[in-house]
């Protein structure tokens, strides 16, 4: 159990590490001042396990009570307020480590609701709240329609592996080998849609067809 706990701590503290960087690169993308650059790196990289722990009522919060996941914010808002103005322009990186944040915190979430006796569904959408929770607080933040809500594909990556991830618990896997295979598969999905701009159906696009053959 120490081991399992130890693996899910490092995860954990490398998908804070990535939302940071997406977070600090929007706020740089935005021309936000040096705080405010922190302010995005903090929010975005510790908000969607806020809203994950005090769901399945983990409180006081992981962020609130590990002076570790600040301090790595921190750090990342202040590196990427000095460098970001080299990378934001590099759309398709940013894309890249989003998609590697929703992997890595879709499989943190499921394992932390595993934890904390969650019923199967519980843990995937413990999975889906910790993915999709920081790049939520960040679109929000930067006056944009949060990309869950605009791009289907991005919560449907994050529920299909976290199904993945329950088929894998009652294997004899490890869990360092059910965080990297489920990281993998969500990473490859949401770069496989982004590449070919997949995306499930919506009802402006059902209407329209309707209408062309009235």
């Amino acid at each position: 159990m120490t081991n399992s706990v130890d693996f899910i701590y490092a995860f954990d503290i490398l998908g804070t590490i990535i939302f940071a960087l997406t977070g600090a690169l929007k706020a740089v993308e935005k021309d936000l001042d040096f705080l405010g650059v922190i302010v995005f790196a903090t929010t975005v990289g510790c908000g969607g396990g806020m809203i994950r722990d005090s769901l399945i009522g983990a409180t006081p919060v992981a962020a609130l009570t590990n002076y570790i996941y600040l301090l790595v914010c921190v750090i990342v808002g202040i590196v990427i307020f000095f460098i970001g103005s080299l990378i934001h322009s590099e759309k398709k990186f940013i894309k890249y480590l989003d998609a590697l944040g929703l992997g890595v915190f879709t499989s943190i979430g499921c394992a932390k609701g595993a934890l904390f006796d969650c019923s199967a569904i519980g843990q995937v959408l413990c999975g889906i709240v910790s993915a999709s929770g920081g790049g939520v607080i960040r679109d929000v933040m930067s006056k944009s329609v949060p990309t869950i809500l605009t791009n289907d594909f991005y919560a449907t990556a994050s529920l299909l592996g976290g199904l993945l991830y329950l088929y894998l618990e009652s294997t004899s896997l490890s869990i360092g080998y059910l965080f990297i295979i489920s990281t993998i598969f969500i990473f490859s999905l949401r770069i496989i849609a982004i590449q070919f701009s997949i995306e499930l159906p919506k009802s402006s696009s059902l209407w329209k067809k309707k209408r062309m053959k009235l």
